[in-house]
C-alpha cells in the first residue's frame, strides 16, 4: 500500500517506454567504488529490461565513453569519481546526450565533501565543523579545535572509503595517510554523537527517511555492503513534524549543493534533536542492501517503478 502523498507521478505505459528510445545504462568506471557501481548496474538493468526499454550496458572503462554517443539518453549508475562528479555528465553534454540525475556544477561539487561543506555553511545550513588537513599540519591542533573522537574522510570518495574515526594524535596522521592514498584533498570533522538518518530525494520530494544503525564503530564500507548486522529503520522512529523537518532540511541541503534529479543526503542527529548535514550522493547505490530502494519501498513504489522515475530525470537535461 502506498503512504499517503507517495503515488508514482507518472504512469508507465508502452508508448512512454518507446518514447525513451535508445538507452545507454552507464556502469562500472575507474574509481574505487566500481564493484558498487557493477551491483548497481545489474540490477538496473533487469528493471529496465523488465520495463521494456531498449536499453543498452556501456562501461566506460571498458567500451570507451565515444561509445555514449548516439544514443537517445542515458542512465548514470557510475559511482564516484569518473562518474558522479561532473566529468561523465561534462562528456554526455558534449554528445547532446541527456542523462540522468544532476548536471556538470552539482555533481562536481556533490563529489567534493570539503566544498559542499563550504557551500552548506555559507547557506546558513548545519553541518560539523572540520579542518582540511595536509601534510604539515598540526595534528594536536585539530584535535584541540574539533574536540575526539573525530572522523576523517577524503574530500572525492564515496561508500566511506578510507574513513577512520580516530582519538589521538597517531591516529590521526595515520589516518590521513591512508585517506590521502584515495585523495589528495583529505578533512577531519568533528564527529557528531547522535542517531545517523538518510533521506532519499526523488524529483522535487523527499522519500521516507531511514534510521541506520550498525554495531561498528560508525556506518563504514563493511556496514553498508557486507554486515548483517547493519539495521535499517523505516518508520524511522521520529515524530511525523520530526521527520519532515529533516526532509525539509536534505531537500534545501540539496539545492544548495547545486542537485536535482534524484540523489541522496545522508545526516546526524544529536542527543539534543540538531540535526548535523554530513554530505550528499547524486548517484547513490542501486544493489540489494542500498537505500534509496529501501525508501522508495517504504513510499509504496517497486524496484521497476522507482527505476523509470530516476530514468524519467534525462529529460530535465533535454
Amino acid at each position: 500500500m502506498r503512504r499517503e502523498g507517495y503515488a508514482v507521478m507518472t504512469r508507465i505505459t508502452p508508448e512512454r517506454v518507446k518514447a525513451m528510445g535508445r538507452v545507454a545504462l552507464v556502469l562500472g568506471g575507474w574509481a574505487a567504488e566500481r564493484e558498487v557501481s557493477l551491483n548497481s548496474g545489474a540490477m538496473v538493468l533487469a528493471a529496465l529490461r523488465e520495463l521494456g526499454v531498449d536499453v543498452t550496458p556501456v562501461d566506460p572503462r571498458d567500451d570507451g565513453i565515444e561509445r555514449l554517443a548516439g544514443f537517445d539518453r542515458a542512465f548514470i549508475i557510475v559511482h564516484g569519481r569518473g562518474g558522479e562528479d561532473g566529468v561523465l555528465q561534462g562528456a554526455l553534454e558534449s554528445f547532446g546526450v541527456p542523462y540522468t540525475g544532476t548536471g556538470v556544477l552539482g555533481s562536481a561539487l556533490g563529489m567534493d565533501k570539503l566544498r559542499t561543506k563550504l557551500v552548506w555553511r555559507g547557506a546558513g545550513l548545519p553541518t560539523p565543523e572540520f579542518v582540511h588537513l595536509q601534510a604539515g599540519t598540526d595534528w594536536a591542533g585539530v584535535l584541540e579545535t574539533l574536540g575526539t573522537p573525530v572522523m576523517v574522510k577524503p574530500s572525492r570518495e564515496g561508500s566511506s572509503i578510507g574513513m577512520a574515526k580516530v582519538a589521538s594524535v597517531s591516529e590521526l596522521e595515520q589516518a590521513y595517510r591512508t585517506a590521502a592514498e584515495y585523495d589528495s584533498q583529505v578533512i577531519a570533522e568533528r564527529w557528531i554523537e547522535g542517531q545517523e538518518f538518510t533521506i532519499a530525494i526523488l524529483g522535487e520530494r523527499a522519500l521516507p527517511v531511514i534510521r541506520l544503525e550498525t554495531p561498528r564503530s560508525f556506518y563504514d564500507y563493511e556496514a553498508k555492503y557486507r554486515a548483517d548486522s547493519t539495521r535499517y529503520h523505516c518508520p524511522c522512529g521520529l515524530a511525523a513534524e520530526e521527520e519532515a523537518q529533516l526532509q525539509a532540511l536534505a531537500l534545501e541541503a540539496f539545492r544548495q549543493a547545486g542537485c536535482y534529479g534524484w540523489g541522496r543526503v545522508d545526516l546526524m542527529r544529536d542527543g539534543d534533536g540538531r540535526p548535523w548535514l554530513l554530505e550528499v550522493n547524486t548517484v547513490p547505490g542501486m544493489t540489494d542492501h542500498s537505500l534509496v530502494p529501501m525508501a522508495a519501498r517504504a513510499a509504496g513504489m517497486s524496484f521497476e517503478e522507482l527505476v523509470w522515475q530516476v530514468l524519467l530525470t534525462s529529460e530535465r537535461t533535454r
